[in-house]
């Protein structure tokens, strides 16, 4: 896998990369259908990507599930776990190679460090809110982190970073060291100007957890840089998220994609939908005999 390859290749790329720790809901199905519409329009190549990091949720039916929903609804893709393409594999448990050369690439640049604190720890040194209650939540969500174990300065952009840790992760926490006040903004395609200051609206974050897993960051940005995503479709969830991978994009050398962040479906009280509604999963909807048409135009909850 190059992890230079994120420079080279022409033309619209876009990717449908559902997580198979359930069944797709309506949300997932707009927009996934957002990103298919994107990338058919721009006559350009869609990379369906399985993101099945998650050991424990993760499970074959729910992927199986969601290729056959997707196909049901009309989409297609280029490439793919069951078409076949040359920027495979296309489920992460497989890219694990591809992970632990980026994390070396992070950690030779000093751009992140070891950290021993756990989400508990986390919960009673940080008495703020929630820093994912305002501007929506990602996979790797937490407080602002208080820097219990961030390397000391040593210098002008330089940090005491320990060179003891061996050539693999090997059983801890690492975070990324943001650089405080630093401005991160985007244009995104669908919701305008985006604006995080770093260390305020999120600080050091995740990009390897102690359970041998890359963070939902590194691996987002490894994969779009290796598989040459030039545009990416998701939900307003992943704002933030956006912001921490401009600042990976960064440090790796990568070249940003373009950002659509479509608007998040909610039930009939305003949450968000999530899996937990198996009542409005694709799944039974289709069931049910509603058609694809009626699924992704329908609104909560009458027609539904």
């Amino acid at each position: 896998m190059n992890l230079h390859s994120s420079t080279s290749g022409s033309g619209y790329r876009g990717r449908l990369a559902p997580s198979p720790t359930g069944y797709l809901h309506i949300g997932h199905a707009r927009t996934f259908a957002t990103a298919w519409r994107r990338a058919r329009d721009a006559g350009g190549v869609l990379v369906m990507r399985m993101e099945d990091l998650d050991r424990d949720r993760s499970r074959a039916e729910y992927a199986e599930a969601a290729l056959a929903d997707l196909r049901w609804m009309g989409m297609d893709w280029d490439e793919g776990p069951d078409v076949g393409g040359a920027s495979g594999p296309y489920a992460q448990s497989e890219r694990g190679d591809l992970y632990l050369e980026v994390w070396k690439k992070l950690r030779e640049g000093g751009f992140i460090y070891p950290c021993r604190c756990s989400r508990k720890d986390l919960a009673a040194a940080v008495s703020a809110p929630h820093e994912g209650a305002g501007r929506g939540q990602d996979p790797d969500d937490e407080p602002v982190y208080p820097g219990t174990c961030r390397p000391l300065r040593k210098g002008e952009g330089e940090f005491e970073i320990s060179s003891d840790t061996g050539e693999e992760p090997r059983g801890m926490n690492w975070r990324f060291r943001v650089p405080d006040g630093d401005v991160v903004e985007f244009d995104d395609g669908n919701l305008g100007q985006q604006r995080f200051v770093a260390g305020v609206d999120f600080g050091d974050f995740l990009v390897w957890r102690r359970d041998g897993v890359p963070s939902y960051q590194l691996a987002c940005v490894a994969d779009d840089a290796t598989m040459r995503i030039t545009e990416v479709v998701r939900g307003a969830d992943l704002l933030k998220s956006t912001a921490r991978q401009k600042l990976l994009n960064r440090a790796l050398g990568f070249t940003d994609p373009k950002w659509f962040h479509c608007e998040l479906s909610t039930d009939e009280q305003g949450r968000r939908l999530a899996k937990r509604h198996d009542a409005l999963s694709i799944r039974e909807l289709r069931r049910r005999g509603m058609s694809a048409a009626a699924v992704l135009s329908a609104e909560w909850p009458s027609a539904l």
